[in-house]
């Protein structure tokens, strides 16, 4: 078998299916990884897939269960297709053009199984999560989940991407730099209205604490005071792993009292809904969702800023016309 040379998240997940399919015990007693590349035929791994996919375990009375691993058994499908892919290029001349591997017509769930979709949290579940987050020591985070909320970044790049110089930087100190994680594509969002109004008031005045006490890096790390290295680390690990963090966001979840299945994904979910609920027009949620390459960050900056300013103030009114203390406890 082949090894596939990736980074951060997307290598772990290769690793992980090629030795999930590699170490598959065949009947005869060997492995696929002791295989002979013209012995992956369509129907070879059509057949070790299909084993892959059920998982038998012995209960208590020693009754046979079975379960459908179907997450990992695709997993493992795509990391030893990219693999073929990797090696026919790299090896033309011993791997076959054919990748039994393709078109294998995945499912990502079983036929007659419901859509399994991110809860989404409401805007009453956030103030109760930042609430139980200070109470617990782990304040950061609370602001972690209110950044999310406004301006619709991922969890990697909150936590893995967002650094301080990227926060009202010397040369644009009326916006916040926005960059995706995976493809390094950039946006600059602003910070105040036309007439030099904050649009996030409170999200300011907790970056800026935060701002006052790290010079440089990552803006979210492991700050609270029960922590075991007298160091701030980060909450991502050098690996991109965000296992950590996201135990620590179920305690304070659970602390909370809110519904269990919400995840720190839901607040981003509940930012778009939101917008959506706030008669965003199609233009203004595109460019908060959206992220610009650097080739179009000039006009981009110039045709979506008042988008962008309009979106903040519709989403802040809906969400204080009843309530003007959005953070009332």
């Amino acid at each position: 078998m082949f090894t596939v040379v990736s980074s951060n998240k997307t290598q772990r997940f290769y690793e992980q299916g090629l030795t999930l399919f590699a170490n598959h015990k065949l009947k005869d007693g060997s492995r696929p990884g002791s295989k002979q590349i013209s012995d992956f035929t369509k129907g070879f791994v059509d057949a070790v897939y299909a084993k892959l996919l059920i998982v038998e375990n012995e209960d208590a009375d020693g009754n046979i269960v079975k379960r459908e691993r179907r997450r990992s058994a695709n997993a493992a499908m795509t990391a030893c297709k990219r693999a073929w892919f990797v090696g026919q290029r790299a090896q033309e001349t011993k791997v076959p053009v054919i990748n039994p591997f393709s078109r294998m017509g995945l499912k990502t769930r079983a036929p007659g199984q419901p859509k399994r979709e991110t809860p989404t949290a409401n805007w009453d579940d956030l103030v109760a999560f930042r609430i139980a987050a200070k109470k617990l020591g782990y304040g950061s985070v609370g602001t972690a989940a209110l950044l999310t909320w406004e301006w619709l970044q991922r969890e990697e790049h909150v936590f893995g991407a967002f650094e301080i110089s990227h926060y009202q930087p010397k040369e644009r100190p009326n916006s916040v730099r926005i960059v995706h994680p995976k493809n390094g594509e950039e946006a600059w969002w602003p910070l105040f209205d036309e007439i030099g109004e904050p649009l996030f008031p409170e999200l300011m005045t907790e970056l800026d604490a935060i701002k006052e006490t790290i010079v440089s890096g990552l803006m979210f790390r492991r700050n609270h005071e029960h922590r075991r290295s007298r160091i701030p680390l980060p909450w991502i690990t050098e690996r991109k792993d965000l296992r950590y963090l996201r135990s620590v966001v179920k305690k304070i979840i659970a602390a909370a009292g809110i519904r269990t299945e919400l995840s720190f994904t839901s607040f981003r979910h509940g930012g778009f809904t939101e917008g959506a609920d706030s008669d965003l027009t199609d233009a203004e949620l595109r460019a908060a969702a959206r992220h610009r390459s650097t080739r179009q960050l000039p006009t981009y900056a110039k045709r979506t800023r008042k988008q962008l300013i309009s979106a903040s103030k519709k989403r802040r009114h809906e969400r204080t016309k009843n309530n003007p203390s959005p953070f009332s406890e």
